[in-house]
Parts: C-alpha cells; sequence; structure tokens
C-alpha cells in the first residue's frame, strides 16, 4: 500500500505539485485546491508542524565576536592608512569588534530544519529578497502551537468546480 495517493501524475511531477502547494500552504496560511490534493497536503503540513512544535525551543544562545566595518552617517565604509613592513602604504576598512548573541540550534532541531527544507520551495517577496520558510514555521507557527496536541489544518469543502466538475476545498491552517 502507498503512502501518498498517486494523484494520477509521475513522481516528480508531484512531488513538486505538493512541495508547492505545502509552501503555499505554510506562506499564506490558506489555499484553494482540489479535495485529493488538500488531502496529502494536510499529512505533510501536519507533520512539518509537529516537528517546528516538538523543536521550537530546542537552542541555545552562544555569545559571539563578530567583527563589522565602521561606517560613517551616510553608510560608507571608514578607510585608514597603513604602512606594511616593507615601507608601502595601503588602505584598510577600519573595523570594530561587537559581542553579539546569536541562537545555536540543537542537533534534532537541525535535522528537523533539514526535512522541513526537503518540503518546501524557497520563497521571495517583492522586493526580491528570500524569505525563509523553514524560519516562519520554527518561529512563528511552531510557538502558536504550542500547546495544540494536533488538528493544525483544517478543510473546508466548496463543491465542484466548474470545468471538470472536480471537489474544490480551502485547506488552512487553525491559527493564523
Amino acid at each position: 500500500m502507498p503512502t501518498q495517493r498517486k494523484l494520477g501524475r509521475p513522481t516528480d511531477q508531484r512531488k513538486a505539485m505538493l512541495k508547492g502547494l505545502v509552501t503555499s500552504l505554510i506562506h499564506y496560511g490558506k489555499i484553494e485546491t482540489t479535495e485529493t490534493r488538500a488531502k496529502e497536503v494536510k499529512n505533510i503540513a501536519e507533520k512539518l508542524i509537529t516537528l517546528a512544535v516538538t523543536e521550537c525551543d530546542n537552542f541555545t544562545s552562544k555569545s559571539v565576536t563578530v567583527s563589522a566595518p565602521v561606517t560613517d552617517s551616510k553608510g560608507y565604509k571608514s578607510y585608514k592608512t597603513v604602512t606594511s613592513k616593507n615601507g608601502r602604504k595601503y588602505q584598510v576598512i577600519e573595523r570594530v569588534k561587537k559581542q553579539d548573541l546569536r541562537q545555536v540550534d540543537a542537533a534534532t532541531r537541525l535535522a528537523a530544519r533539514r526535512n522541513m527544507m526537503n518540503w518546501m520551495y524557497r520563497v521571495h517577496d517583492e522586493n526580491g529578497n528570500a524569505i525563509s520558510m523553514t524560519n516562519k514555521l520554527m518561529n512563528e507557527i511552531g510557538p502558536k502551537f504550542k500547546d495544540v496536541k494536533g488538528g493544525y489544518t483544517r478543510i473546508y469543502k466548496l463543491g465542484p468546480r466548474r470545468g471538470d466538475g472536480a471537489p474544490v476545498v480551502i485547506l488552512e491552517l487553525t491559527k493564523q
């Protein structure tokens, strides 16, 4: 017995379609699709959200020394002139050292992130900047559903589609 429905497509096309639907569901919180596709996406999304819920607090914070360039009021980097051992002069960007607090994932959280990345595409906003869907799952959606024991998505039936009569549904996250 197969673990997933075939959906009338070859494996590569089916996985690409499911990845796109899962990414859209996480990004927008709601998608409209056929009933059979929604049932498959629901299974995948529930597993990913469960991973995010179990691993949302599994990290430590670490103090790291970071070297950053010194900038002026306009945002330009400032340079200083340095003399080498053989007497030549050259310019170097002035840098300042700061203490920064960084988040370090535990091994299981890192594995969960990699598993999530396998089921989602990269998304860009209107300015072309990349939005990390794994960060959204871990930092926003995981803590929202922390006290919930399952049932992270719901399906609303809309009726048959006009062209081919396929049953259309809305699949959405229960907390948005």
